[in-house]
């Protein structure tokens, strides 16, 4: 693509900030549940298991596989979605960059990569690993 995507800047307030600071640092964190010991993301104070309050901020391993995926070609600038199934369990909606949408799979092993915004924080995607 000789173009790239426009992101707009992530809207950031206290739940989300340290998901944020930690992309500057090119880290993805995620959150856990001390009580019921699962992983959950989106980022929220709240466990969606147990609806337990004690979670903490724990750094991913970043790698995971495509569960699906979906390649928007009338856009003016195309971009592939995909739901990613991170190593940890959880699946996050992102963008794979930095490869051709037809060699994509179900299936395939992908790593975050962070690309900054201009604007104080850095946009996770995933890539495949090659």
């Amino acid at each position: 693509m000789s173009e790239a995507m426009k992101v707009p800047v992530p809207m950031i307030n206290e739940e989300t900030k340290p998901f944020w600071e930690a992309t500057i640092l090119k880290k993805f964190l995620i959150k856990h549940c001390k009580d019921c010991d699962r992983h959950h993301f989106y980022p929220r104070s709240k466990c969606p298991h147990c609806h337990s309050l004690d979670t903490r901020w724990v750094e991913a391993s970043g790698k995971g596989e495509i569960y699906t995926h979906s390649t928007l070609r009338k856009a003016k600038v195309p971009f592939t979605l995909a739901y990613v199934t991170l190593e940890e369990g959880v699946s996050v909606l992102t963008n794979i960059i930095d490869c051709d949408p037809d060699s994509l799979f179900i299936g395939q092993q992908v790593e975050v990569v962070f690309r900054d915004n201009g604007q104080g924080s850095a946009i996770p995607y995933f890539t495949p690993i090659n």
